[in-house]
């Protein structure tokens, strides 16, 4: 387990984020747990900065990492779109035939 609650399948600015408020120990235990299972590169970059960071003198920052919301990928799962207001459709296109539009 990781610090970070589903941290395998968060994406980067969340990692990011998230990632503020732990101490050496804990992002030394993701690095070794991001080398060992997904080994994402673009992560790893993210998680050696910040342990540079704090190295260098930086702080952790507040923050629970147990009280967090899980992230979404984004999509919608719905739509504000009234289905009635659609288009009807019309006949299907007529693909390899030939259409006369010049007038002859």
């Amino acid at each position: 387990m990781t610090p970070i609650p589903d941290f395998d399948h968060l994406p980067l600015p969340a990692v990011a984020q998230r990632i503020r408020s732990l101490d050496l120990a804990g992002l030394d235990e993701l690095i070794e747990h991001e080398q060992a299972h997904g080994d994402r590169l673009p992560v790893l970059e993210v998680l050696r900065t910040r342990r540079q960071e704090l190295e260098d003198g930086a702080t952790p920052s507040g923050g629970d990492q147990d009280d967090v919301h899980p992230e979404t990928g984004g999509t919608a799962h719905g739509s504000p779109v009234d289905p009635s207001g659609a288009a009807e459709s019309g006949p299907p296109d007529r693909h390899g035939l030939r259409q006369v539009t010049w007038g002859g």
